[in-house]
């Protein structure tokens, strides 16, 4: 357990569509306390099974579950190391966007009817402002992971690109992935509720409030840029070695993943 103190709180520059967890910076590590559910063994746990991919690890924000004490209050949350190189900065791309254009990106794709234009905008301007000119790789590859781990908080404040002292671009690599998993307990997917209808109501939000809709298109645009090398063996030593979460927690983000493996079998490396 780790006691922390107003002196590293920090504000959550990274917007959340449920409003923001409290976050933490202390010797170059980041915390973030949970805040409508169980976000924090999320991010572990989606990062764990990220690094058992062909994506290299080192594309990969790893976390790890942390109990925090803070104000005489224990919170159950995540840490992470960070990533930033001094002087970089973490842009969104709703600000990269407002500060080339003077427009929002969200309104720009959501006042388009079809949604395959949608995500060629937001790849041909974020390609266009950034010069980085695998964007679309990139996306899909962020993309396929919201639909496989149900993130519902991925929109134009949640993806992000870096800018170094010298003024180029760089990608960002996969990290804030704990709004999935139905990690929202408190308001919209209840711990006593069926898993399997709550998996039916999760919506997406980068260019289209459907998870399939949206890896169709960005696959069929931009085409499958990541295998998934894990089992279920894999997944138990990963949930299993956490020893801050409840073991009903526990079961029903093994459940969860074991139902979006069956779904999305084509994502696995054949042995």
């Amino acid at each position: 357990m780790l006691k922390l103190t107003d002196v590293s709180k920090k504000e959550n520059l990274v917007q959340s569509s449920k409003g923001n967890q409290m976050k933490w910076y202390l010797d170059n590590f980041w915390y973030k306390a949970d805040y409508t559910g169980y976000e924090g063994f999320v991010e572990y746990v989606i990062s764990h099974l990220v690094c058992l991919s062909d994506i290299e690890n080192n594309k990969i924000v790893i976390y790890e579950t942390e109990e925090i004490d803070y104000n005489e209050n224990i919170f159950k949350g995540c840490k992470s190391r960070n990533f930033l190189p001094e002087n970089w900065q973490l842009i969104t791309l709703e600000r990269l966007f407002i500060n080339y254009f003077g427009e929002s990106l969200h309104k720009s794709i959501f006042s388009m009817v079809n949604h395959e234009n949608r995500v060629k905008f937001i790849v041909e301007q974020t390609i266009r402002i950034t010069n980085l000119k695998d964007f679309g790789v990139y996306l899909s590859i962020l993309l396929t992971l919201d639909a496989f781990f149900l993130n519902e908080d991925r929109h134009t404040h949640n993806i992000a690109v870096l800018l170094d002292e010298k003024g180029k671009y760089h990608y960002c690599p996969i990290f804030d992935n704990g709004a999935g998993l139905l990690s929202d307990t408190t308001i919209d997917y209840p711990i006593s509720k069926d898993i399997y209808s709550l998996i039916k109501k999760v919506k997406s939000k980068t260019f289209s409030d459907n998870f399939d809709d949206q890896l169709d298109i960005i696959e069929k645009v931009y085409g499958t840029h990541i295998k998934f090398n894990f089992n279920k063996k894999d997944i138990d030593n990963i949930i299993d070695r956490d020893t801050i979460y409840s073991s009903e927690i526990k079961n029903r983000v093994r459940e969860i993943i074991y139902y979006q493996m069956h779904k999305y079998q084509y994502l696995f490396l054949r042995k």
